[in-house]
């Protein structure tokens, strides 16, 4: 049936327009037709009006005005017309009969008849499309009637499970009379934010005004229009039980009743009986074989379905039940079409998409899950249902007591109790509440026990439910449980099951017949009609809530018995609001967890033991597993709904213990961002927080929260900070939270920002906030607060003593408002700080409010506190008119901190009567008047406030950047001098006592920076300048002063006479203004330091040490400099990014020659020039600075970049060096550096490395280096030296008599270093390393060396030597007379045995001495002794027959034996002995001059090993024995030692890395009690334990000649190692102890400590890796101060401590001899480094420092610097891995320039920028950042 349209005024006009806009659109395509029809109904005169009308659209729509202004009865007869001349849509065509009265028979007969007749003049078929439409409307309103019935048949009584079908009757579970919801609209487009994004991840902005949700009817959701044609979709979501479903039933049943007339269809699909289609369906068989089928003419109905597609509503529930998969492919798209066979996904996304029903309505409801990606995009309407409010609880629970007579008792306990009223605000608990509040109020009036958690509740409604069934008869509890149990656990085993299987609808096989009756009998199941196809439709049954089948669930896995613990506490998980996209949905469980929780509780148990038959330490062994995992939850990563769920967890386990340990984990995840939280939510998050022991804070952002769930924070007692971020807070919300806060104690700061919060709302809280005495701070910034009662505002500080701070900012407050504000703050006593800055046009404004416990300074004479106040009025609309109204405010205050002024309008007139009022205006800090259109006549007046404010301190300003700032003294920190009285810079000695007994003025800070000064401009500027008296820093930077500007400022300059520090930085000067500033180091006596650059950024530096006192006489008037005393760190003049050429260069040099005599007692000097450009000629011209300054000790020049001239002090050594580095010199520049170099008395170093020397270079120098006294060191290293080059360097050697060593590589390194000495050095060494010889400049290099008669040591290393020409090499070497060490180094060196290399090494002239094999090196090195020895005669027989091998054999062995009779040094090492042993064995080592074996890391056979040990027996001459690296083990000790017994003279045994444990350790102990004579005993790396180290400690007091230790990576024990620390006490002279990596720990190190005064001669200390801490540490370095001896120190890998540091920093100064020091990983700190640093400061002798692995910052580094320009002899430092960035290099690269000795810095693995390191680099190759 059509609802008609009933002729009256307001139901025509509705017809009318619900169809205008499709009226207009089918007229428009026919307007002659119209203009004739509309003829017969309306006046030529009126249609006149049209003429000018073209638009057809507009010539239709005021056509249809017209004909609706003329009444009525026209316009019914211009309807009758349309419908019969044109062929109009359906649906047009029915409202449009409706409208002209269709009702009426007669008229339908005329019109019928009228149709017919107007249809046959353009139609061969009369009436037959006439009557196919009239044949489908009479099926469309045949369906439509079936519809009706069918849907109130379903929904309007539902019925019970095993109810018979005629029987209406109402089941007892979850199904009440409905009670309207309460729904919240929100905007559509927020619902791609809620998927793509869990929202409690989404980080919390204030939301727009239009993201507010709203309230909405039902009728709302259909009451937007949208476009004709297209799909409207209407999304609901909600929480479990608030309804959704019976919402969506009572739809149909409203549309049923005519209610819903806009829709002339619906129809209802549940997603959990879709989940039973296996198969693909069409839409026709969706609507009619799913939900009814028509009667007749299907394909009719569905025709007209189609055609009235926009009045059809199809709704879909429980979306989050469906368990197929809804995220369609794209794929599919296009491809489909209303006839193809889909699935239930396609078929929902194609109606969503508008593909099948064009322009239906889509009403979809889920819980809040995650949404298919086609769903976000098509939503139109969002809603959210939230259930019942108080007031809609109060409706329902009325009406469910309407026949009981304790109506209003029921309502008024619920009322009373706040928890069970936010349970019932869910519909599904209401019900659940109200049954069980029936129960009890029927059978106890006067006292009602309600359960307190959701499970109880469920549990009590389950035994209700049976209990009114089986009458009283039937027992107690525990006997109605026991008669019921066998269907209640197959009811639990049916719910588990379906959840596992995701199976929400159960078939009748399903479920067994017991469990059928309970269920129906109890109304726990509902039944309906399953239709998965045409045929038949099956029974279906499912429990009437989802909630239900999950308490069922849960208690199945509690009571049964093939549940374990760990499958229980897997089943425990928490649910976020929403699943994340790429999480796969397995289970329908959204309060599963929280019955498992509810079942772990106490109240649980018995009901627990009953149903499972167990015991009560059964059930409480499950519970415990449950509440230990919701333990273990609480200790994880949760987001904001994850802690929610949480929180009902532990709140249905009602156990206090265990709200205490998880409130006390969650104490700091209180944090919700962007999703609802419902007043159950927070009466369980106030449960966890309240059973806390600790205050936390509370964080809501984003999150809708209604007056409920503030009610419920009114009992949170331990919340100390609350917040609240969104713009739905408006004065509502604020009025509803001023009720909450007065019951919160424990509150101390409160946030209400991002609001809407207007004065109104502020009024409320102020009120309210007046009783919160305990508060700290309030902040309601970004509200909509426009003129609040400021008053009001500030009686706060004054009634809450605890307040400290009121932040008003980004509100609208107007000027008028702040300056009031700005008045009542001098009245309040308790404020501090008043801020009020604009940013987006609306002002932040800050109250700060100390107590008078805080920060108080104490007036001394009363002893009263004194405020001091901040100000700050950012403003940005002060202007003059306001200065004399802000000089009144600022006066008012007593006593001012700071005052912020800036960014406003005064100009220079606000700005001077400010300043010219400054005398009376306190302020004890700063003054801000930047941004304030300032001029520089504005800036002048700032400056002169410095002369007549005596309190001001600092001027900072800048036209440019718009700055203007004064900085004033604190109160008290100076007394003003009498007016009229000067200083004097120089005191006679009558007036320097009682000078000092006065306060000097306080010296002050002025920088004019972009401030457009030109050089016309300094006349007046240095007026002002000189009446401001004590000038400390004046910076000028960033003007125009030019060249002329800074000459006149240098002339001015003595005027500053407390002048420290001078900047005039970018100042457009030249190179003759860096000559000006040259000379000034001579004409200005204080000068200290100038820094220079005209690079792009130009940089002028000047500093200037203490002023200078001198005494008067009286016969001059004037200062006279008699004896200057100047207290400075040394002058340094620094000049970089200069282009320098080599007469700029003489007069820099020229312009500070004087320096030497001028400057009597400076301690150092630094003349530098960096980033420039110099030409070699200048290079040569900084060396000859040699000459024109004695006091020059170096001259260095790099990269013909950076020039740097070293001046030593009176202390330092009279040697000078010269470094001309990459400074591209060649052969026409050494002519003028040697006649340079030979004016000088004495160098000590040249180098020339890195230069354009070649041969031709090198031959000249090398003639004329007789002439130049160099008498250290020459470093010619990259001078593209070549092998002729390198011939002609050793024929000069050969020739020298002051050259001792040449040192030649022509590899990558290209290395040549030629070393010289003046005094008589027997050495003469030469290395010769890579020179890629050919054969024949091999043989020209051993002609060369036949004439080097006095070499010491002869070294080649990969020279391409062959065997045969190595032979060449050692004849080369026959005319030496002295002892001559040969080396040789070339590949074949390992792959000789040993018996070749000795047939080489007899080929040497004269007797062998020492003879080296390592084959791991390629090294082969003798010593040999001349004159010869003649051949014996035995020798020269036995070579007449060398044909027999063992002839031959015998002969090599005894030419071994004559060669080596004086051999004392015998060293092999890696060496593959095997038929070699015999002839080490029984020739080499017998030998009686041998005093030294090394034999490491070779390999022998078993036998060998032993030959070698029998063989060791006859070393009687032996002195040193190494055996290291040879594996030896235990089993060889025992014979070795019977070696080691013949050695009476043995001083070094060195056994290291041989396995050798307790048992060997004990038995060379033994043997060691008779070696007197040992010095050195080394047994590290091996397996000695405590046993072996005690018998070592007994030794240790019988070896009193003992100097070296080494025990390191050893097992001992505290034991052991506290044994060999008292032993030591007894090594008197003990000069290198090793002891790393043993473990010893703190106890061994404190015994140690207390040996080490007895070990005085102590050099070498190694104690890294050793488990020392802090206490252990401390105490060894107190002791080591009594080894004053000491050389090196290794503490790394011991986490020292800061104390250890410290006493190990104190102990530094007494270590003169200290040379290296290790601390790697010792986890020193920044602050702990810059204690090092001053106690390495210390140590006069210190070359190494290790640091690496540490954590050193800036603050380090920096104090490192510092020191090293001071330790001359420090050669590396080592910073590898630690904290220090771009600062901390910086400053080491500075420091680094002052040390030319050190050799590297290692900053690798340092946070330094790339850059910055590749420019350092540059700068100085010394600083090393890259691995090494």
């Amino acid at each position: 049936m059509f609802p008609t349209l009933q002729n009256d005024d307001l139901n025509l006009e509705a017809a009318v327009a619900s169809i205008r806009p499709q009226l207009v659109e089918f007229l428009s395509h026919r307007p002659d037709w119209l203009l004739a029809a509309s003829q017969h109904f309306l006046p030529m005169a009126v249609l006149s009006s049209l003429a000018g009308v073209t638009d057809h659209r507009e010539k239709v729509s005021v056509l249809l005005d017209l004909l609706e202004k003329a009444g009525h009865a026209t316009w019914k007869q211009f309807a009758q017309c349309l419908c019969m001349e044109c062929d109009l849509p359906l649906e047009m065509e029915i409202l449009l009969m409706s409208s002209a009265g269709e009702g009426s028979a007669v008229l339908m007969c005329v019109w019928l008849c009228f149709s017919g007749l107007m249809r046959r003049r353009r139609s061969s078929c009369p009436i037959s499309d006439k009557d196919v439409k009239q044949q489908r409307l009479d099926s469309a309103e045949k369906y439509q009637r079936l519809l009706v019935d069918s849907i109130c048949k379903r929904y309007g009584s539902r019925r019970a499970a095993g109810a018979a079908a005629q029987e209406p009757t109402q089941p007892l579970a979850f199904s009440q009379a409905f009670v309207n919801l309460v729904l919240r609209q929100s905007k559509a487009s927020r619902l791609k934010e809620r998927t793509d994004k869990p929202r409690e991840d989404v980080a919390s902005a204030p939301e727009p005004e239009e993201c507010v949700d709203t309230a909405v009817r039902v009728s709302d959701l259909f009451g937007s229009v949208v476009r004709s044609g297209t799909t409207k979709v209407i999304f609901l979501f909600g929480k479990p039980g608030t309804g959704k479903t019976m919402l969506m039933h009572r739809i149909c049943q409203k549309w049923a009743e005519g209610v819903l007339h806009q829709f002339l269809f619906t129809f209802l699909f549940e997603f959990r009986q879709l989940n039973l289609l296996k198969r693909k369906l069409t839409l026709k068989e969706l609507l009619f074989d799913l939900f009814l089928q028509p009667e007749d003419s299907p394909d009719a109905v569905f025709q007209h379905l189609l055609e009235n597609a926009r009045r059809i509503l199809i709704i879909f529930d429980g979306l989050d039940e469906f368990a197929g998969n809804m995220d369609v492919s794209s794929s599919s798209k296009g491809s489909l079409s209303r006839s193809s066979s889909m699935s239930i996904s396609e078929l929902f996304a194609e109606l969503c998409h508008g593909n099948l029903l064009p322009g239906c309505t889509v009403l979809v409801t889920s819980r809040p899950k995650r949404l298919p990606d086609f769903l976000i995009n098509t939503v139109d309407l969002l809603a959210e249902v939230w259930g019942f409010d108080h007031e809609k609880v109060e409706e329902y629970v009325s009406h469910y007591f309407r026949h009981h007579s304790f109506k209003e008792q029921a309502i008024a306990h619920l009322k009373n109790n706040t928890k069970l009223l936010s349970m019932c605000q869910i519909p599904a608990l209401c019900y659940v509440v109200c049954i069980c509040l029936e129960y009890w109020l029927l059978k106890h009036q006067m006292s009602v026990e309600l359960p307190q958690t959701m499970t109880q509740f469920y549990i009590k409604m389950l035994l209700i439910f049976i209990n009114k069934q089986q009458g009283e008869h039937a027992g107690d509890e525990e006997a109605q449980l026991n008669s019921n149990k066998k269907a209640i656990l197959g009811l639990c085993d049916l719910a588990l099951k379906g959840l596992e299987a995701k199976k929400l609808v159960f078939y009748v096989g399903d479920i067994p017949e017991h469990v059928k009756e309970f269920a129906s009998l109890h109304g726990l199941l509902t039944v309906f009609e399953v239709k998965t196809n045409s045929a038949r439709p099956e029974t279906g049954y499912a429990f009437v809530h989802l909630s239900l089948q999950e308490f069922f669930a849960a208690l199945c896995l509690m009571i049964s018995k093939n549940v374990d613990k760990s499958h229980l506490k897997r089943k425990l998980s928490l649910k976020s609001k929403w699943t994340l996209r790429n999480e796969a949905k397995t289970e329908f469980m959204e309060s599963f967890h929280i019955f498992l929780s509810g079942l772990s509780s106490k109240e649980c148990r018995t009901f627990l033991m009953l149903l499972a038959e167990q015991s009560e330490a059964w059930v409480q062994d499950k519970q415990d597993a449950i509440l230990q995992s919701l333990k273990k939850l609480a200790a994880t990563q949760l987001t904001g709904p994850k802690v929610i769920e949480l929180c009902h967890c532990t709140f249905e386990t009602q156990g206090l213990e265990v709200a205490q340990h998880i409130g006390s984990l969650l104490n700091f995840k209180y944090e919700f961002k962007n999703f609802r939280l419902t007043p159950l939510d927070m009466s369980a998050l106030v449960f966890v927080i309240n059973s806390g022991q600790d205050v936390t804070r509370l964080d809501f952002a984003g999150c809708p929260l209604d007056t409920d769930c503030l009610e419920m924070l009114a009992g949170c007692r331990n919340v100390e900070h609350l917040s609240f971020r969104s713009r739905r807070f408006g004065d509502d919300f604020a009025a509803a939270l001023s009720k909450s806060l007065g019951e919160m104690g424990s509150l101390k700061k409160l946030e209400v920002t991002g609001g809407s919060i207007t004065a109104v709302g502020l009024t409320d809280v102020v009120r309210a906030l007046s009783h919160c005495l305990q508060l700290e701070e309030i902040n309601l910034q970004d509200n909509r607060i426009q003129n609040p009662d400021v008053r009001t505002v500030m009686e706060l500080f004054s009634r809450m003593e605890k307040l400290k701070k009121i932040d008003l900012s980004k509100n609208n407050l107007s000027l008028k408002a702040v300056l009031l504000l700005a008045k009542e703050v001098t009245v309040c006593q308790n404020a501090t700080e008043l801020h009020v800055r604009y940013q987006c046009m609306r002002p932040n404004i800050l109250l700060v409010c100390r107590s008078l416990d805080l920060k108080w300074e104490q007036n001394k004479e009363c002893a009263t506190p004194t405020r001091h106040l901040s100000l700050c009025l950012q403003a940005r609309s002060l202007s003059s008119q306001h200065a004399k109204e802000i000089v009144s405010i600022l006066q008012s205050y007593p006593h001012l901190s700071e005052v912020d002024l800036s960014d406003n309008k005064l100009g220079d007139e606000g700005c001077s009567f400010l300043l010219e009022s400054l005398s009376w205006i306190s302020i004890s800090k700063q003054l801000n008047l930047s941004h304030n259109l300032l001029s520089v006549n504005g800036i002048y007046s700032l400056l002169k406030a410095v002369s007549t404010c005596q309190k001001v301190m600092e001027v900072e300003v800048s036209l440019y950047h718009n700055t203007a700032v004064l900085r004033f003294t604190e109160d008290g920190e100076f007394v003003s001098p009498p007016p009229g009285r000067e200083e004097s810079l120089y005191l006679t000695d009558d007036q320097r006592d009682d000078k000092e007994n006065q306060t000097p003025i306080p010296s002050k800070k002025i920088r004019y920076c972009y401030c457009h000064f030109q050089a016309s401009d300094l006349e007046e500027l240095c007026a002002v300048l000189k009446e401001c008296g004590s000038i400390s820093e004046l910076d000028l930077s960033n003007n125009y002063l030019g060249d002329e500007g800074l000459a006149q400022l240098l002339q001015f300059l003595p005027n500053l006479k407390m002048l420290r520090s001078l900047k005039l930085n970018n100042n457009q000067i030249s190179l003759s203004s860096v000559f000006c500033l040259a000379q000034s180091l001579c004409t200005l006596e204080r000068i200290e330091t100038i820094d220079l650059s005209l690079g792009r950024m130009q940089v002028v530096h000047l500093t200037f040490g203490d002023r200078i006192r001198l005494r008067r006489t009286s016969s001059w008037r004037s200062c006279f400099l008699v004896h200057p005393k100047h207290v400075t760190n040394g002058q340094c003049f620094r000049l970089r990014d200069c282009m320098v050429g080599p007469e700029d260069v003489t007069r820099l040099l020229l312009c500070t020659q004087p320096l030497s005599d001028f400057i009597l007692f400076s301690s150092s000097l630094l003349f530098s020039i960096r980033n420039n450009t110099f030409s070699p000629c200048c290079a040569v011209l900084f060396a000859n600075s040699i000459n024109l300054c004695e006091r020059i000790r170096r001259v260095e020049v790099r990269s013909s970049q950076n020039a740097f001239l070293h001046l030593r002090t009176s202390t330092q050594s009279q040697k000078t060096s010269c470094r001309l580095t990459d400074c591209a010199i060649g052969q026409r520049q050494i002519e003028k550096l040697c006649r340079v170099l030979e004016q000088h008395g004495w160098l000590a170093e040249l180098d020339l490395s890195r230069n354009q020397l070649g041969d031709e270079g090198l031959r000249f120098l090398l003639d004329h280096l007789h002439r130049v006294p160099v008498t250290c060191s020459l470093n010619l290293s990259h001078n593209q030296i070549s092998q002729r080059g390198v011939l002609h360097l050793i024929n000069a050697f050969s020739t020298s008599g002051n050259t001792t060593e040449v040192q030649v590589s022509l590899c990558s390194k290209a290395t040549l270093i030629i070393k010289l000495t003046s005094r008589d050095d027997p050495r003469k060494i030469l290395r010769l390393t890579e020179c890629s010889f050919q054969p024949e400049h091999l043989e020209k290099l051993w002609l060369v060396l036949e004439n080097c008669t006095s070499l010491t040591e002869c070294i080649s290393s990969n020279n391409n030597v062959t065997v045969d020409a190595a032979e060449g090499f050692l004849r080369s070497l026959s005319k030496t007379p002295g002892p001559l060490k040969i080396s040789i180094e070339e590949p074949w060196v390992c792959k000789l045995s040993v018996t070749s290399l000795l047939e080489l090494a007899v080929q040497a002239h004269g007797n062998i001495t020492a003879i080296t094999i390592c084959k791991e090196k390629s090294l082969f090195q003798l010593g040999v002794r001349l004159p010869h020895c003649l051949e014996k005669v035995g020798s020269v027989v036995s070579r007449l027959n060398l044909n027999e091998p063992e002839i031959k054999q015998a002969c090599f062995y005894q030419k071994v034996r004559d060669k080596c009779t004086q051999l004392q040094e015998l060293r092999w090492s890696h060496v593959e002995l095997h038929d070699d042993t015999e002839m080490l064995v029984s020739i080499l080592l017998p030998l009686p001059d041998l005093k030294k074996f090394e034999l490491t890391s070779c390999s022998f056979t078993p036998a060998g090993i032993d030959c070698l040990i029998t063989g060791l027996q006859r070393c009687q001459a032996i002195e040193e024995l190494n055996l290291g690296h040879m594996k030896l083990g235990d089993a060889a000790i025992p014979k070795l030692v019977l070696g080691l017994c013949e050695m009476p003279s043995l001083k070094r045994l060195i056994l290291n890395h041989n396995n050798i444990g307790d048992d060997g350790c004990s038995r060379l102990a033994e043997a060691l009690r008779t070696m007197h004579c040992m010095e050195e005993i080394n047994l590290g790396h091996n397996k000695i334990g405590d046993l072996g180290l005690i018998n070592i400690a007994a030794v240790l007091l019988e070896m009193q000649n003992l100097k070296r230790i080494d025990l390191s990576g050893n097992y001992p024990s505290l034991a052991g190692g506290e044994k060999l620390m008292e032993a030591l006490a007894n090594c008197k002279h003990l000069e290198e102890l090793i002891l790393s990596r043993n473990a010893f720990g703190d106890g061994t190190v404190v015994k140690l400590a207390l040996c080490l005064p007895h070990t005085n001669r102590l050099k070498i200390l190694h104690l890294q890796h050793n488990n020392i801490g802090p206490a252990g540490g401390t105490e060894l370095a107190r002791a080591l101060v009594a080894c004053g001896l000491l050389e090196e120190i290794s503490l790394s890998e011991n986490n020292l401590g800061e104390e250890s540091i410290h006493a190990l920093s104190e102990g530094l100064l007494h270590f003169e001899h200290l040379r290296k020091i290790e601390l790697k990983l010792c986890g020193i700190t920044d602050d702990a480094s810059k204690l090092l640093s001053r106690g390495f400061q210390q140590c006069p002798a210190m070359e190494e420092i290790i640091l690496s692995w540490n954590a050193l910052g800036d603050g380090g580094a920096q104090a490192l610097a510092s020191i090293l320009p001071g330790m001359e002899k420090l050669k590396m430092l080592d910073l590898e891995k630690n904290c220090i960035g771009a600062c901390g290099a910086t400053k080491l690269a500075e420091g680094l320039v002052r040390c030319p000795e050190i050799q590297f810095i290692r900053l690798w693995d340092n946070p330094v920028p790339k850059g910055l390191t590749e420019s350092l680099t540059s700068q100085d190759p010394r600083l090393c950042f890259s691995f090494c």
